[in-house]
């Protein structure tokens, strides 16, 4: 039978595809990991994680587990929640992650006005790198995300549009663009545009940095980073520009990057997710609370 260490450590393996990151997430040590999916691989007969000096990457088998036993144990989690939440009703705690400075500040914001109806739920908030954010969310780290949509993905639930702003594209500072008032988005057609980690859903990075132009141009597609600062850093050196929200100029003001209105494209929305299978009542509160204070402003 399956131990449950043994299936923590698998889970977050293949979810992180790194034994290090893995083991911080489920706070043991590394070896530890390594020494549960060594134990589980024997018990299986075959490999289920392909590892080289670099990379971790499921295997075939690896993959079917995965795929098995993810909505198994998120069925799990759900029961478990929805045991206890009878139980105690809000008594607990909701755990909701952000990316971003000003995401951060409409979370703040939002838990305020949670915390006013609900005092008896405590509220833990996370900030989560772009490349975090859906193994949390999948994994079961957090409750809710604050994010930029669209996100399609199975299993995700998608709350109310509760913010949109304006695009920009960020550009080096000494780049012909940074002289401009605006650009279009035909003009990605000649730049390489860096991109979002595959960690987010193929929704979210189509939208974000398309292949193509709306004419049909193609895009050349830069490297992917793993962190917002990291995706600046890289533009400020000149590998390539990114869109952004209209609050970038706010929150991160740099000296090596411009910010350029796209003035022909949609604008960037942001809103709330959540599993279907964890939608609790803390969870729906807190979606409420959060409308509520947009209503309100």
């Amino acid at each position: 039978m399956l131990e449950r260490h043994e299936l923590e450590a698998f889970l977050a393996v293949a979810e992180e595809l790194h034994f290090g990151h893995a083991a911080e997430r489920l706070r043991v040590s590394t070896a530890r990991v390594s020494q549960s999916i060594r134990k589980l691989e024997r018990r299986v007969g075959v490999a289920l994680f392909k590892r080289t000096s670099r990379r971790v990457e499921l295997s075939p088998v690896g993959r079917a587990l995965y795929a098995d036993l993810r909505p198994a144990q998120n069925q799990i989690a759900a029961a478990l929640d929805r045991a206890i939440e009878a139980g105690r009703g809000f008594t607990g705690t909701l755990r909701v992650c952000f990316t971003g400075a000003a995401g951060g500040q409409l979370v703040v914001s939002a838990t305020e006005v949670f915390r006013s109806r609900h005092p008896e739920c405590q509220v833990h908030i996370r900030e989560a790198q772009i490349g975090q954010l859906m193994p949390w969310l999948r994994g079961g780290e957090v409750d809710l995300a604050l994010a930029t949509f669209p996100v399609h993905e199975p299993g995700i639930v998608t709350g109310p549009v509760l913010v949109s702003e304006a695009r920009f594209l960020a550009v080096p500072v000494e780049h012909p663009f940074a002289r401009r008032d605006a650009v279009s988005v035909e003009d990605l057609a000649t730049v390489t545009t860096l991109q979002l980690p595959d960690t987010l859903p193929q929704s979210l990075r189509a939208d974000r940095t398309p292949q193509t132009t709306p004419a049909g141009r193609p895009i050349n597609a830069g490297q992917s980073a793993a962190t917002f600062h990291e995706i600046l850093t890289l533009v400020g050196a000149g590998h390539g520009v990114f869109p952004v929200g209209a609050n970038a100029r706010r929150y991160y003001p740099r000296p090596d990057v411009a910010y350029v209105h796209l003035h022909d494209a949609p604008p960037l929305q942001w809103g709330l997710l959540w599993r279907a299978d964890d939608a609790t009542a803390r969870v729906r509160a807190f979606n409420e609370a959060t409308q509520m204070l947009i209503s309100d402003s």
